[in-house]
């Protein structure tokens, strides 16, 4: 009888964990299918000290765009070669999960030329992951190319579901010699959670020594555009090709030299579904001027339907290769909450030569009086990096650059994500040393220590005279 019972009582245990199952499913499928209202586009920003990190920028009607987080990078990459490019951002096909996986490689400041970086560079990715797309993990590498005998390096990757398999196909260029011939080719493999993955092999491989490296997929409707699935490739031209299986034959559909776009003007073709109808943008990255340039068509079967767009706005900084993400109401409320509010600029304004403003010049720090480039001391007062109680002082002009001390003098220098460099720029805002309606800076590193400036430059020194207090002392002003 006990045994009876055993038996009841596991089945009814299994029976809601099966209903349970069913309705936590349920959930996310309803919320992967919710109507989507605006757009987010995950990209770097060029080869400059903090360019190749993670950068957020969001759009309502998928052309004209503003930059989130006061223009500052939302994720710091703090493994491999420290730097980042060329993000996908990819929803989980039930909805309740994101990843960002991006190319590991940071130009900037390396001395490395592009041979180098492509012959003996990282074989890995960077990957993020969140359930909610602003609460993300640390980064981690996923060494995907490894497994290719001669790999020199891991660029460009991108993912996207396949309803056949249940699983994803995670996709990126890699330079190899393969029956002799050195070259980009596409590789794949699949992945169920972007941790683990199966053996590489070959995608796409163009004909001869024709390299092919930028690769997106976007999925389309077959009753407005032929074809399941599209695909845009940086090779010879902008090539354009569909199929009706992600890994199954693709026809070619064409290319863009017609709009007088070729692979060596544009590249990082970058797919973006309108919200509310049916109509696909092309975003290309002309990688040697202002960046992204969308091309637009409603019927992705012949490339002649493109058109090029001229109402379009990428904001203030310069977009580079990148990927976006139609957002649902909840997901775009989320998004904006923690980055849409831009923080206003203050000034700092000495109290002991109240014409004088703290101010940057070739990232030296110092008080000047008639600044002339007036957004040099202009700063935006954060909360503070290694305490959110105290504060932190970013740039206007240099978003994700912050005041921070070495050596016990100023500098403004990108923020590298380490706790160091939080330490160092994080300071407890107090009553001011010379007079109480002012405030003063304290070190949070090394509390016996304030911002004071000394023959107009700002240092972090322990205060102990009463020029010392009028130096140490500063008034925030707008």
């Amino acid at each position: 009888m006990q045994r009876t019972s055993s038996r009841v009582g596991a089945a009814l245990v299994t029976a809601l964990l099966m209903l349970t199952a069913h309705v936590l499913v349920a959930v996310d499928r309803a919320s992967a299918a919710d109507p989507f209202t605006g757009y987010l586009m995950a990209h770097f920003t060029g080869e400059h000290a903090n360019g190749e990190q993670i950068y957020f920028t969001h759009s309502k009607d998928g052309l004209h765009w503003t930059e989130l987080n006061n223009g500052a990078p939302v994720l710091l990459s703090t493994v491999g070669d420290r730097g980042v490019r060329d993000p996908a951002i990819v929803r989980s096909s039930a909805g309740d999960r994101y990843w960002i996986i991006a190319t590991d490689l940071r130009m900037s400041g390396s001395g490395r030329s592009w041979s180098d970086a492509s012959n003996n560079g990282s074989t890995s990715l960077v990957v993020w992951e969140s359930t909610d797309l602003v609460n993300w993990s640390a980064p981690r590498l996923l060494d995907v190319a490894g497994g290719i005998p001669t790999a020199g390096d891991a660029w460009a990757p991108e993912a996207i579901h396949d309803p056949v398999s249940g699983d994803y196909v995670l996709y990126w260029a890699t330079n190899a010699t393969i029956d002799g011939v050195r070259k980009h080719r596409i590789h794949y493999v699949r992945t169920r959670d972007f941790r683990t993955i199966t053996a590489p092999q070959v995608y796409i491989e163009r004909s001869g020594t024709q390299h092919i490296i930028d690769t997106q997929i976007v999925e389309s409707s077959r009753d407005v555009s032929g074809f399941r699935y599209y695909r845009a490739s940086k090779d010879s031209q902008i090539t354009i090709e569909g199929s009706n299986s992600i890994l199954g034959s693709w026809t070619t559909v064409g290319n863009l030299s017609h709009l007088g776009l070729t692979a060596g003007q544009v590249e990082g073709p970058m797919w973006m579904r309108f919200n509310n109808r049916d109509e696909w943008a092309l975003w290309l990255d002309n990688a040697g001027g202002d960046g992204y340039l969308p091309i637009a068509s409603t019927d992705l079967s012949s490339t002649q339907n493109f058109r090029r767009l001229s109402d379009y706005s990428l904001g203030t900084a310069r977009k580079r290769h990148g990927s976006v993400l139609n957002l649902t109401a909840a997901e775009e409320s989320r998004v904006l909450a923690k980055w849409g509010t831009t923080t206003p600029a203050n000034r700092l304004q000495s109290f002991n030569f109240p014409d004088r403003y703290v101010r940057h010049a070739n990232f030296d720090v110092r008080i000047d009086a008639n600044v002339s480039r007036i957004e040099d001391s202009q700063f935006r007062i954060m909360p503070g990096l290694a305490d959110s109680s105290a504060v932190s002082f970013q740039s206007l002009n240099y978003p994700g650059y912050y005041l921070r001390h070495q050596n016990y003098d100023f500098v403004l220098a990108p923020y590298d994500g380490t706790a160091r460099f939080q330490a160092d720029a994080t300071f407890r805002q107090v009553p001011g040393l010379a007079s109480s309606s002012w405030s003063s800076f304290q070190s949070y590193n090394y509390p016996d220590r304030y911002i004071r400036h000394y023959a107009y430059q700002l240092r972090l020194d322990p205060i102990t005279t009463a020029t010392g207090r009028g130096d140490a002392t500063f008034r925030v002003t707008g």
